[in-house]
């Protein structure tokens, strides 16, 4: 059987990222883990709702309809990016470009899995991850989409050297993973070229002229601030 493998992915700004997709042995299952608890939902519900009368068949039925097609795609459409099951096995789904997953592609995978269905028991979209080296079932493939095992951050390459500093405000996952990921790349880089880049964390960044004793040296260059704050986020503080 084919074993999980790594991918590089590199964002429009440039940004080089590891990824490492899930193969089928772990997406079935976080889909047995999924289709159970969607399972219990659904008995909860049809002892709820059997025994009223007039709209409670109809009801059952939204609920079926929500369960089967609303589910997935709320999940991977809120933070971590992941069902219930696919959280347990600590997977996620993004874009195939490492970037979050987007509305239009959380719809298509999940309505195309009426295809990976085919003919019977998922067998085109089982056949579909075992022949290629990132798992992608068919509507992974026509969403642009990976499923992929959430790993701590892994950098394309080492961070140069730099006196850790610390962020200027809190900053979210998504914004630490971006950082360490130009971080990692920069020595790949014209210095001109990561300043450019990091300037787009310029919000998140020290001031120009920071340092931690309160003097007041010469403005630093976005690109060595940007660096200097990955390194503190690495935990070299």
């Amino acid at each position: 059987m084919t074993l999980d493998t790594t991918l590089l992915a590199e964002t429009p700004e440039g940004i080089a990222i590891v990824l490492r997709p899930a193969g089928a042995v772990a997406r079935s299952l976080a889909y047995l883990l999924d289709f159970l608890i969607r399972f219990v939902a659904w008995l909860v519900a049809a002892g709820l709702l059997g025994g009223v009368k007039g709209v409670g068949v109809g009801v059952m039925l939204v609920v079926l309809f929500a369960l089967e097609w609303l589910y997935p795609i709320v999940f991977e459409l809120l933070p971590g990016a992941a069902t219930p099951g696919k959280r347990a096995l600590g997977l996620q789904v993004m874009m195939d470009t490492g970037l979050p997953v987007t509305p239009s592609a959380a719809v298509t995978r999940n309505l195309l899995r009426v295809a990976d269905f085919m003919p019977v028991a998922y067998a085109f979209g089982l056949l579909s991850m075992l022949l290629r080296s990132d798992f992608k079932r068919l509507g992974d493939i026509v969403a642009g989409t990976l499923v992929v095992h959430a790993d701590k951050v892994r950098l394309a390459g080492a961070l140069p050297p730099a006196e850790p500093l610390a962020p200027r405000v809190p900053l979210t996952r998504a914004q630490q993973v971006a950082i360490l990921h130009l971080a990692g790349r920069a020595r790949r880089l014209t210095a001109e070229r990561v300043d450019e880049l990091a300037t787009l964390a310029e919000s998140a960044l020290p001031p120009a002229n920071y340092a931690p004793g309160g003097a007041n040296p010469a403005p630093i260059r976005p690109g060595p601030r940007l660096i200097a704050v990955a390194q503190w986020l690495m935990g070299q503080r």
